[in-house]
């Protein structure tokens, strides 16, 4: 077997992972390791540490076991995942009515309450980046139904954030889309960092910023992936930077989905 199918294999359906991922979220507390999601927080952060299970110093989004295992299989593949993009509204206004301190602090609730969601329905975390933080639903971990279990977390997280409301904590809006991509190990030493590459992604990070307050946008490949009931949803045409054609997409939003899909 070729190290890229290895890696397509481990991608596409790992039941001994998904099973230690439920073991390790049943522990407290945040935060946890971007892939196996061990606690590094106390209490049992201290004790994990002692078992390899710690922050990996050149990388402390990684406990050491997850590092080192990402470390020797430096390889990935292309495989049909469902990403996720969620994006702060307005985020330049916004902060110029508030403290700094305080907008900072606003982030860290807006990248925690995502992180939970994200991680209960079985994602990865893939990164923070400035106002926006990234998911992943790999088969291996999320299992066939990824894309529903995306936009089930989508639909979470709007709740959660108030923009089921008039007055939401945080104005935010997704993206959620399905396709193939790299999915792997890139990078170089102790620099190594597991993420996507590819038109998908970009796809997703277009819709997240299309977006208006309050809506999860989902591709129709997501929408058929998840086999979503998109009868009396709004439906639109984009036309994305970088995209000939046009995209289309489901217009979700938390009262229009009275309940998630499961």
């Amino acid at each position: 077997m070729s190290a890229e199918d290895d890696a397509r294999s481990r991608l596409t359906s790992n039941k001994r992972a998904r099973r230690l991922r439920r073991f390790w979220r049943m522990l407290p507390s945040s935060p946890r390791c971007k892939i196996c999601t061990s606690p590094f927080g106390a209490p049992l952060g201290p004790v994990l540490r002692l078992v390899g299970k710690g922050r990996w110093p050149g990388n402390p989004k990684y406990c050491g076991g997850c590092f080192k295992d990402l470390y020797s299989h430096r390889e990935g593949a292309e495989v049909e995942c469902t990403f996720f993009f969620a994006d702060v509204r307005g985020s330049t206004a916004l902060a110029e009515t508030i403290r700094a301190s305080d907008y900072r602090a606003l982030l860290d609730r807006f990248y925690m309450t995502t992180a939970d969601i994200l991680v209960a329905n079985e994602a990865i975390v893939d990164k923070f980046v400035g106002d926006e933080v990234v998911g992943i639903f790999v088969p291996a971990l999320a299992g066939e139904d990824h894309a529903r279990r995306a936009i089930d977390a989508g639909i979470a997280l709007l709740r959660a954030t108030g923009n089921d409301g008039e007055a939401p904590w945080v104005p935010i809006g997704i993206g959620v889309n399905t396709g193939t991509a790299y999915v792997g190990a890139v990078g170089t030493a102790e620099h190594v960092e597991f993420t996507a590459l590819g038109d998908a992604v970009n796809v997703t990070v277009r819709l997240a910023s299309a977006a208006g307050r309050g809506e999860l946008l989902v591709t129709q490949a997501a929408a058929r992936a998840a086999a979503f009931p998109a009868d009396g949803f709004e439906r639109r045409q984009l036309d994305l930077r970088g995209k000939t054609a046009a995209t289309n997409v489901i217009v979700v939003t938390a009262t229009s989905a009275m309940s998630p899909m499961r």
